[in-house]
């Protein structure tokens, strides 16, 4: 059976969770916009999506995200961009289930908006190939090219530049501090290092730089320095994306979740396996 054969409009399709094992920012463009080097990791948590067609063309969320109007929300402006590029008449009704956090670090709004591309090409049966559907995904924000991707890559300039990497099996403890870190917030901060020298990606390897984007976060909310401070007692911990969210790499599962079952009452936590590619991975080509 072809793999893109299994999924259906019945299907649960998931959106699952990126980390940045390193993120350096290694220089800025004359538009502002950061370049940085990074290397994404999927791992096996995240939010699910469902799909329901509509023969009236209409694009709707089920559920609205509390404080997020639809016409902002990234799924719905996906399935309509996707509408406007293809000229496809078809209709959606879109179903979140909302585990990850906003403004966690965690790719959470960018990959529900890549798990959109990606099953509505397949469902409404557009044909589109990946190279397309990243650069749909890229006018959506900058961390949607690497979900539709579908591997665990090295990415440079402004997170579009993509190199497949392949990652070690790995589990991860990872932590939500109770604070939503604005990404905007963050880049704009004048003390943050945009010197860190460049790297070829062969260079890379587990454990490898750190989050620039750190330093400037735990200034700025302490519920982020507790979380790695407490973290950082089982193994070296780190930030992923500008923030909140913490995490730690443990070879087996056992450690992870002997780790998290220390967890004080006030913390929030999960440990996921790290994933070879993105479950969607073999949608399109």
């Amino acid at each position: 059976m072809n793999p893109s054969e299994q999924w259906t409009w019945s299907s649960v399709y998931p959106a699952p969770a990126k980390l940045n094992l390193f993120l350096h920012v290694v220089g800025r463009r004359g538009d502002g916009y950061h370049l940085l080097q990074t290397l994404f990791r999927f791992v096996g948590y995240g939010d699910l999506l469902t799909f329901a067609p509509r023969d009236d063309g209409v694009v709707t969320l089920a559920r609205p995200l509390p404080g997020v109007p639809p016409e902002s929300d990234l799924t719905v402006r996906a399935a309509r961009l996707l509408q406007a590029e293809t000229g496809c008449r078809r209709g959606v009704e879109i179903r979140v289930e909302k585990r990850l956090p906003m403004g966690g670090g965690l790719g959470g709004g960018s990959s529900d908006a890549a798990t959109v591309l990606l099953a509505l090409n397949h469902l409404w049966r557009l044909g589109l190939p990946r190279r397309r559907l990243q650069e749909i995904g890229l006018a959506l924000g900058a961390d949607v090219p690497v979900f539709v991707f579908g591997r665990n890559a090295f990415a440079e300039g402004v997170g579009e530049e993509l190199l497949p990497v392949d990652v070690p099996p790995a589990w991860y403890v990872v932590l939500e501090p109770p604070v939503e870190v604005p990404t905007v917030e963050i880049f704009r901060t004048p003390e943050l290092r945009r010197d860190t020298p460049p790297i070829e990606a062969g260079v890379w390897t587990p454990g490898f730089g750190g989050n620039d984007l750190q330093v400037v976060a735990i200034a700025r909310f302490p519920e982020v320095a507790r979380h790695l401070q407490w973290l950082s007692r089982f193994a070296e911990a780190r930030m992923t994306g500008s923030g909140a969210c913490v995490f730690s790499s443990f070879e087996r599962e056992d450690a992870a979740r002997a780790v998290l079952a220390e967890l004080p009452a006030d913390m929030r936590g999960w440990v996921a396996p790290g994933l070879p590619e993105h479950p969607l991975a073999g949608l399109c080509s």
